[in-house]
């Protein structure tokens, strides 16, 4: 797709997208364990899909609480929010890094959780993955957590059922052959979650996350904004959204040397979820 073309689509996409979004109500809780899963991020020369959103209309708002999923023996329950926060003991927070993996930006955030022995979580659209498919096995190997973000980052408001279990499933497999494991975790590009997403993610066994501090790295803001959006949002409970692809990423790769050192300083354990059916 030409670069004008995208934009004329993001335009015509951008009312449902803020919709959407804001329509995400009331967040769940997610606990912390052990035996805690691995996730990953988009690829090389990738177009950005990012919409161009105002920030209030990305951005989730933190909240506490469980919606009541529908729990069936055996199956990952179906909810009607996705999952905002983690509750645990002592300060614990959860990095997530989104639209990856892109082999410029993607092995050095690595390489820095790596020298501080920290686990994140990655959430990868298929179309990337499936030609970067080693940086998947090098997060399995690392013990980070792989999740689902379609395929293409589409807007799922705008699709049919079928076109987005395509989407999911498609990613799902790609994931399960470069990363070992199918994923449990699932994240709607723009934050734009509907019943289908849900259902279909329950399905293929996936819990929809989705983020409590928004960094706005997709905007390029400048390092020292994105340092000061997660360590001013850090607090018990946390999930950071970042990117690892869909643009140039130099900045969110920079930040996140200045910040981590500093979040674990100040005594915040950074890991990754492990499911919990209610």
């Amino acid at each position: 797709m030409k670069k004008d073309q995208l934009f004329t689509r993001r335009g015509v996409l951008l009312a449902g997208a803020t919709a959407a979004v804001g329509a995400a109500g009331t967040a769940g809780l997610l606990t912390w364990g052990p035996g805690a899963e691995r996730a990953a991020g988009p690829a090389a020369g990738a177009p950005a899909r990012r919409l161009p959103l105002k920030p209030s209309a990305y951005r989730l708002q933190p909240l506490t609480g469980y919606g009541p999923p529908r729990s069936v023996s055996g199956r990952t329950p179906v909810r009607h929010e996705p999952l905002l926060k983690i509750s645990g003991r002592g300060r614990t927070m959860v990095l997530t890094f989104d639209d990856g993996p892109d082999p410029r930006y993607t092995p050095q955030i690595l390489d820095t959780l790596a020298e501080y022995d920290v686990r994140a979580m990655f959430f990868v659209c298929g179309e990337m993955a499936v030609y970067h498919q080693d940086l998947l096995g090098r997060m399995a190997d690392e013990g980070h957590v792989v999740g689902n973000h379609t395929w293409s980052h589409p807007l799922l408001t705008t699709l049919t059922r079928k076109e987005i279990r395509r989407e999911m499933s498609r990613t799902s497999e790609v994931i399960e052959e470069g990363y070992g494991e199918r994923p449990h975790w699932f994240r709607a590009p723009y934050g734009a979650w509907n019943r289908a997403a849900f259902q279909l993610g329950s399905e293929m066994g996936m819990e929809p996350l989705a983020w409590t501090v928004d960094t706005l790295d997709w905007t390029a803001p400048g390092t020292r904004s994105i340092v000061d959006a997660v360590e001013s949002g850090a607090g018990p409970g946390v999930v950071v959204l970042s990117h690892d692809a869909g643009g140039d990423r130099s900045q969110s790769v920079k930040a996140l040397r200045r910040y981590l050192p500093h979040l674990l300083d100040s005594g915040y354990h950074i890991t990754v979820p492990q499911r919990q059916y209610t």
